[in-house]
């Protein structure tokens, strides 16, 4: 599907970015790929070590969209996962979060219309599901604009549609290598917010892949979410530092002891399929589309109302050695 295409994807150097890349062209035959990133030094460095001549580098900022409509002249599909993510700096920087994460947002779609894209794919986050942090609601607002823009189109045939997953393990900021860190540098116990926590967990090569899926599920609209295990932050700890004790330091600004992907508000918009979830729009397009059954032939249904899925009562749950085992590379 991918082959002789034009793909840019924003915060292209960030690790959801990496490894994308590295699995398109590993996969497929892209005409082109573009990294639309702001940070000239991590570009730099992924230039090192991606040498394919079908790469192309852009320095430029969401915020920017005449930046945009450049660097997206003649792409064929968009995946746009730049973003401000961290929980408590965006507590701090809300007008920060709100220009990249939000007005950002805007600018990216824009920016695809203008150039008649074929297919938008936006990365979103467990944290967007009744969200209580500024980050989540920058993301709710992000994933409404995605989704919104299927009926601003017009003649267009851009399809935008929103991929929703929880904490990747392993990637920058996150709690494996930050733990990690600490047992390097000889700490004596581990830290916890709250022994009570959980998390939903995805690795980033099943994120990745979750994404590649999509772009052949997609009608336009929909937020897919995956069906992925949960984490008890406790368990976590005792696989990686089971002779440590532990130190309750409490929720940091603008966490939730527990994440939703799926909320009860959204039961009755919500299809299951086998291995995911769609969450259909909340508004009408000027065409009707029948979610049920995904662009590539997948049949889901209906789920109960009042169902929500939710990192505290999900039926998987990783075991200590699993979660070992998907710690091991970082």
């Amino acid at each position: 599907m991918l082959n002789n295409k034009t793909i840019l994807v924003t915060g292209g150097t960030g690790s959801f970015g990496k490894s994308f890349i590295r699995h398109l062209l590993a996969t497929s035959s892209p005409k082109k790929v573009i990294v639309f990133s702001r940070d000239e030094l991590k570009q730099y460095e992924m230039a090192q070590s991606f040498t394919d001549s079908r790469m192309r580098f852009f320095i430029g900022d969401v915020r920017d969209k005449e930046r945009l409509k450049q660097a997206l002249s003649e792409v064929d599909v968009c995946i746009h996962a730049a973003a401000l993510k961290h929980v408590p700096i965006a507590e701090y920087n809300p007008t920060e979060c709100i220009k990249t994460n939000i007005h950002g947002a805007q600018n990216v779609i824009d920016a695809c219309l203008a150039n008649d894209v074929s297919k938008v794919i936006a990365l979103s986050t467990d944290k967007a599901a009744n969200p209580i942090n500024l980050y989540g609601a920058t993301k709710l607002a992000s994933d409404k604009l995605f989704i919104a823009a299927n009926n601003m189109k017009g003649s267009r045939h851009t399809q935008f549609s929103v991929v929703r997953y929880g904490n990747v393990v392993g990637s920058r900021g996150s709690v494996v290598p930050f733990f990690k860190s600490l047992l390097k540098s000889g700490a004596k116990e581990i830290p916890i917010t709250d022994e009570r926590m959980t998390r939903f967990w995805i690795t980033l090569d099943s994120g990745v892949q979750f994404v590649f899926d999509n772009l052949k599920r997609m009608h336009g609209g929909e937020i897919f979410v995956p069906k992925i295990p949960s984490m008890k932050i406790t368990d976590l700890a005792d696989a990686l530092a089971p002779n440590l004790p532990r130190k309750i330091i409490g929720i940091r600004p603008g966490e939730k002891l527990h994440e939703v992907m799926v909320p009860k508000d959204d039961s009755h918009l919500s299809i299951e399929f086998e291995s995911f979830f769609i969450i259909k729009p909340t508004i009408l397009f000027q065409t009707p589309i029948d979610y049920t059954t995904t662009a590539d032939g997948q049949r889901g249904k209906p789920v109960e109302i009042g169902f929500e899925y939710n990192s505290q009562t999900n039926t998987q749950w990783l075991t200590k050695e699993q979660i070992i085992t998907m710690s091991e590379p970082f």
